[in-house]
């Protein structure tokens, strides 16, 4: 996706999203919501990419599956991504 592509789907701007891209800007948690939504990841995955949350145990592969996958609109990728994370996150939590 285009970098102006995105900033229309995020509803910001192509200037702004430039400058988040060089560094010049730290983005809100609503801008960085706005992106991931745009991007069809959920905030989380979003976040734990740029480097702002731990792991957790993610698994790339599954989000990035979800989110590749044209046979899905974006809401049931959000559900899906949220019933993953939820499972992770128990799943973490019984192993402690």
């Amino acid at each position: 996706m285009s970098l102006r592509k995105l900033a229309e789907a995020a509803g910001i701007s192509n200037p702004y999203l430039s400058q988040i891209e060089r560094g010049l800007r730290k983005p809100s948690a609503e801008i960085l919501k706005s992106l991931a939504r745009a991007l069809s990841i959920s905030a989380e995955t979003l976040y734990t990419r740029a480097g702002l949350l731990d792991e957790a145990g993610v698994r790339h592969d599954v989000p990035e599956a979800i989110a590749a996958d044209d046979h899905l609109s974006k809401t049931q990728k959000n559900a899906l991504m949220e019933i993953y994370t939820s499972f992770v996150g128990n799943h973490e939590e019984e192993k402690t």
